[in-house]
C-alpha cells in the first residue's frame, strides 16, 4: 500500500491573493488620480482655491 501525498499550495494560495489584493489597489488608485486633475489644476493657477491655504483663520494657532 502507497500513499500519494497531495502537495499543499497554501503558499500559492497567499501569494495570488497577495498579487490580485496589489493589482486591485493599483488600479483603483490609477482610476482616482484623473478625478482630482481639475482641483489640481485650479489650485495650481490661484492657490486661493485651495483648502489648505495660510489665511488669518489658520496661522500660528490663532483663535477665532
Amino acid at each position: 500500500m502507497s500513499e500519494v501525498k497531495e502537495k499543499d499550495n497554501f503558499l500559492l494560495y497567499v501569494i495570488l491573493a497577495g498579487a490580485v489584493a496589489a493589482g486591485a489597489v493599483y488600479l483603483v488608485k490609477s482610476a482616482e488620480h484623473d478625478k482630482y486633475a481639475s482641483a489640481q489644476k485650479a489650485i495650481s493657477e490661484d492657490s486661493s482655491n485651495s483648502a489648505y491655504r495660510n489665511d488669518v483663520l489658520h496661522s500660528g494657532g490663532s483663535a477665532k
